[in-house]
């Protein structure tokens, strides 16, 4: 699918991904889902994620910690408290340590806990897109403190972008149960 480039084609895509990601969960063997991530043997999965997260609820988590970046994110400048994307002391060369930080905080966090979260903050996310123009989401530098893209880019990264790395995800863990 093509990103998407304007607020229907992004709240389309960001619901249906999300959809679909959980149209595989439910589709997963029940053995898959309480056997731990191991993709130790697959030399092609070097990036930090392929280690980090073990388990749904840690990817469960991981999108619900990104919507609530980006909830905050867009709180905060448009009430005029200027903050970046990333909350200090994190950069984008170092946000594998605040995933990494998202991970330790919700390591008694519940399957059932991180399911209801994850829904709860999707649904924020999307409400916060519809109050938006689509000219305000996709023309880059409209807010000043989007940089030099646009907030839809941040927002399709944040939604669909990011519902697709958790269905391959876990594609490659259910796979070894096929």
């Amino acid at each position: 699918m093509a990103r998407p480039s304007n607020k229907k084609e992004m709240i389309e895509a960001a619901d249906s991904n999300f959809e679909k990601l959980w149209s595989f969960i439910e589709s997963m063997p029940e053995e898959s889902l309480n056997t731990e991530f191991d993709f130790s043997g697959d030399i092609k999965k070097k990036e930090a994620h392929w280690e980090r997260d073990t388990n749904l609820r840690d990817i469960l988590i991981h999108l619900y910690e990104w919507h609530q970046l980006l909830l905050k994110w867009v709180k905060s400048n448009l009430s005029g408290d200027a903050a970046d994307f990333l909350p200090a002391p994190y950069s984008w060369k170092t946000y594998g340590d605040m995933n990494v930080e998202f991970w330790k905080k919700h390591q008694n966090t519940s399957l059932e806990s991180s399911e209801k979260l994850v829904k709860s903050s999707h649904k924020s996310v999307i409400e916060m897109v519809q109050k938006f123009s689509n000219e305000e989401l996709f023309t880059k530098k409209y807010f000043d403190w989007t940089g030099t893209t646009s907030l839809g880019s941040y927002c399709v990264s944040t939604l669909s972008s990011h519902y697709e790395w958790a269905i391959k995800k876990l594609k490659a863990h259910a796979k070894k149960f096929s």
